[in-house]
C-alpha cells in the first residue's frame, strides 16, 4: 500500500405633496438662478454621496488540474450549490455567500455576495475547497498505481473532494437515503430554507444552513408534509440525539475527526438513519477520513469490474462491503476515497460524455472478457 502525505499547496418614494400656497406665497418673486454649469461639458453632475466600491471577482490560484467546478459540485457530494451561469456555482459557506466559476485560462476566480468579514470568507472557503491537498500529487501516485485511472485522469481532471461542515454534511446524506438526485436537492433546499437569508444569486435564494437548534424546532409531522417520507423521523431523531451531546452535537461531530476511521463509522452509526454507506459519505466528505469509501450498488459495480472481478455476481453483503472497501485501500492508499470519487464521477452516465468513445469501447470488451471468464 502505498502512503503518501501530500504537502500544503497551498421603489423610491413619492416626494411629499407641496403645502398649499397662503396668500403671501402668490406674491411674485425673482426667478431662482439657474443651476450652475460645469466648466467641462462632460463633467457628470456633483454629487455628495460616495461612489460604491463593486466587489469584483479574485483569482483563486487554482488551476484546472486541482479544481474542475463540473466535476466537483454537481456529482454528489453536495446538495446545496446551484448552476448560476456558464461554469459558475454559487452557495454558502457558514454565512458567507460566494461564486466560483472558471476563468479563461481554466483557473477558478470567486466572487463574494455577502459576507460579515472577506478574510473570513476566503479562509472558509479554501477550507471548504480541501487546499491543502494538492491532487495533482495524489493523481501522481494513483496512475502509477493504476494505468485505468492514469487514463481516466487525461479527461477528468480536478475532481476534488470538499471538506463541508458536518452538521450540514450529516442533513444531506440522510436525506439522500434511497433517494434520487432530484428529490433530495428538493428536501435539502426545504431544510436550508429555514436558515437566514444571504442573498439571491441567477434566480436561486441562498441560505445560511440552519443550526441545530433551529433544526430541533421543525417537527416529524412538518418534514412529512414536505415530502420527507419516513426520512423525517430520522433527521428529527438525529437532531434530538446530537442536541443531547455534552459538549453540543456540532462540537462531537467535528471531535470525529481526530478518531480513526472505523471509530468515526461507529459513532455516526448511532444515529438514526446512519448506516455504514451514509457513514461512509459523512466521514469522506466532512471528516477528514480521507480512505473512506461508501459502497453502494454503484461502486459496488465498479469495484467487481476492475478490482475485484472474481466477485462479480455475487450478491453485496456487509462483509463484502468491507472487502471492497479493502480493495479500493490496498490499491490506492490512506487517499483511496479520492481515488473512489474520480472512478465513481467517471461511471455516471452525465459524465461519460467527457471520455472519448472508444475508451468505453475498450473498456466494455474487457468487462465482456470477465463475464465470459466468470461463466
Amino acid at each position: 500500500m502505498h502512503s503518501l502525505k501530500p504537502p500544503l499547496a497551498m421603489k423610491r418614494p413619492r416626494p411629499p405633496s407641496p403645502p398649499p400656497l397662503s396668500p403671501a406665497s402668490t406674491k411674485q418673486t425673482s426667478p431662482p438662478p439657474p443651476p450652475l454649469k460645469s466648466l467641462h461639458p462632460n463633467t457628470p453632475p456633483i454629487s455628495s454621496k460616495k461612489p460604491k466600491s463593486h466587489p469584483k471577482w479574485v483569482p483563486l490560484n487554482l488551476s484546472q488540474t486541482e479544481l474542475s467546478l463540473p466535476l466537483t459540485f454537481p456529482t454528489g457530494q453536495t446538495f446545496r450549490w446551484k448552476q448560476t451561469g456558464p461554469l459558475q456555482y454559487t452557495g454558502t459557506i457558514g454565512p458567507h455567500l460566494l461564486s466560483l466559476k472558471h476563468i479563461q485560462n481554466g483557473g477558478v476566480s470567486y466572487f463574494i455576495h455577502f459576507t460579515p468579514s472577506e478574510s473570513a470568507a476566503k479562509l472558509a472557503l479554501l477550507d471548504f475547497l480541501n487546499v491543502g491537498i494538492s491532487l495533482a500529487k495524489l493523481w501522481e501516485v494513483f496512475s502509477e498505481n493504476d494505468s485505468r485511472f492514469a487514463e481516466l485522469a487525461k479527461y477528468m481532471k480536478g475532481a476534488r473532494v470538499l471538506r463541508q461542515d458536518p452538521v450540514e454534511c450529516l442533513v444531506q446524506f440522510l436525506c439522500s437515503s434511497n433517494n434520487n438526485i432530484g428529490r433530495i436537492t428538493k428536501m435539502v433546499d426545504f431544510i436550508s430554507s429555514l436558515g437566514t437569508h444571504l442573498g439571491r444569486v441567477g434566480g436561486f435564494d441562498f441560505h445560511e444552513f440552519p443550526s441545530l437548534e433551529r433544526l430541533s424546532a421543525v417537527s416529524e409531522e412538518e418534514l412529512r408534509q414536505a415530502g420527507f417520507g419516513y426520512r423525517a423521523k430520522y433527521i428529527t431523531g438525529t437532531v434530538d440525539v446530537l442536541q443531547s451531546k455534552p459538549d453540543g452535537g456540532a462540537q462531537w461531530l467535528l471531535s470525529l475527526r481526530k478518531l480513526d476511521l472505523q471509530e468515526a463509522i461507529d459513532a455516526l452509526c448511532t444515529l438514526p438513519g446512519v448506516g455504514p454507506k451514509v457513514a461512509a459519505c459523512i466521514a469522506l466528505f466532512s471528516l477528514d477520513q480521507h480512505h473512506a469509501i461508501p459502497v453502494d450498488t454503484h461502486v459496488w459495480q465498479i469495484a467487481t469490474k476492475y478490482l475485484l472481478p472474481e466477485l462479480a455476481g455475487a450478491r453485496l453483503t456487509p462483509k463484502l462491503c468491507s472487502r471492497v472497501a479493502e480493495a479500493f485501500v490496498s490499491k490506492y492508499g490512506e487517499y483511496a476515497g479520492w481515488a473512489q470519487t474520480l472512478l465513481f464521477i467517471a461511471d455516471l452516465p452525465s459524465q461519460k460524455a467527457l471520455l472519448p468513445s472508444q475508451f468505453w469501447d475498450i473498456e466494455e470488451k474487457k468487462s465482456t472478457k470477465i463475464e465470459d471468464s466468470n461463466s
